[in-house]
């Protein structure tokens, strides 16, 4: 999204960058989630919610991000994010309303707010982007989705009412406001309410929907949480190279001294080959040979390791995210123990994770078969990923 172009933000015409802030609230409790402990520090997968959160908006148009946080859990959170630019954490208030008073106080002057649930993780950057550029264009940006089910009003255990399914929305967040508009209504009605477009609206400002999507669910029950820890997939790779003279011997990316090395059609790193197959089966795209035949000239002595960032690529896209990956070296010689090190650190770097989410292992098949005959190497990699 263009965000220097000539924009009207109330009576003014701006012609410089526009300064676009997101505002996420962290400082609730667990209690709902059936936590002792704030449900957006729960991991799901390898990441928390707040974190799976805060990508979301890393990738979206915002220019910098507050987070309100709990006064107990504000130095976890403030350590948790230091890996991100631009990201000031501050404390929230004891309902949302306040969190969000404390939150707009605390950032510097913005052109526009983008307000969201921390506990709302499946967000996409797109969602946050239309979301600003309605509160550009109209003054605010609501997401929000036409209810699927009949809602009844009851009081008590009876049903007094069917209220009409067209025209009744659920809203969620993120909801996007011009600055000086949601720091106006914020400041004249003094109300604890249920969202942000709920005081802009009593403030006399009409909030603008834009449609949002059904996957930006909030986590708040236990279920919740159930259905999610549960979304990871297990992949397995597997292969095999001839070993030949006037090769070089290539594992992992690491250069190792031997008098033979791998024959194909890349740099033949059999081992970096066996973990691109691994991640692709668990995300249930094609393996390695389709996507880069041995007969296409664009691959001829491809470094394995490149491609494997290819890979990464790709399942990043599909939403998957590396838990773990272990892998075996099968080889007679020469002997792999004093590299396995380097290798894991290489292909720690290659994907973008810690050391300590790869293992690397090397054996022999005792003199048997091709790979015990000298004739070849072998590997196998197993991983897990997340989304």
């Amino acid at each position: 999204m263009k965000l220097n172009q000539k924009t009207n933000i109330g009576a003014a015409v701006q012609e410089k960058p526009l300064a676009v802030c997101g505002l996420i609230l962290c400082a609730g409790f667990g209690a709902r989630a059936g936590f002792s402990y704030n449900k957006l520090l729960h991991y799901v997968g390898t990441k928390t919610v707040l974190e799976l959160t805060l990508d979301k908006f890393m990738e979206s148009c915002c220019t910098s991000i507050v987070i309100t946080a709990s006064p107990n859990d504000i130095d976890a959170v403030r350590k948790m994010v230091s890996v991100y630019a631009n990201v000031l954490v501050v404390s929230g208030g004891d309902t949302r309303t306040k969190s969000v008073r404390n939150g707009l106080q605390a950032m510097q002057k913005s052109d526009i707010v983008v307000i969201h649930d921390g506990a709302r993780p499946f967000i996409c950057s797109a969602l946050i982007n239309q979301a600003v550029q309605s509160a550009i264009t109209f003054g605010s940006g609501i997401l929000a989705v036409p209810a699927i089910d009949t809602i009844k009003e009851v009081h008590g255990d009876t049903v007094v009412r069917t209220l009409p399914r067209a025209g009744l929305y659920h809203i969620q967040t993120p909801q996007a406001f011009r600055y000086n508009q949601i720091v106006d209504a914020y400041a004249r009605i003094a109300d604890d309410c249920g969202d942000d477009s709920e005081i802009y609206e009593k403030a006399g400002y009409s909030p603008k929907i834009v449609l949002g999507d059904y996957a930006n669910r909030k986590l708040t029950t236990p279920n919740d949480f159930l259905l999610h820890s549960a979304s990871s997939k297990i992949g397995t790779g597997f292969d095999v190279h001839r070993l030949v003279e006037n090769r070089p011997l290539i594992l992992g990316g690491v250069h190792i001294p031997f008098e033979k090395g791998l024959l194909g059609h890349s740099d033949a790193d059999v081992l970096t080959h066996a973990v691109m197959d691994a991640l692709l089966s668990a995300a249930g795209l094609p393996d390695i040979g389709v996507l880069f035949p041995n007969d296409d000239p664009a691959f001829h002595n491809a470094v394995s390791l490149k491609l494997l960032q290819t890979v990464l690529q790709k399942i990043t896209c599909l939403g998957f995210s590396i838990g773990n990956i272990s892998a075996v070296v099968l080889a007679e010689k020469p002997k792999l123990s004093p590299y396995i090190e380097k290798i894991c650190i290489n292909l720690a770097r290659a994907l973008g994770i810690s050391v300590q989410q790869i293992n690397v292992s090397a054996t022999t098949t005792e003199g048997l078969g091709t790979v015990g005959e000298g004739k070849g190497i072998a590997a196998s990699a197993m991983c897990i990923v997340t989304y």
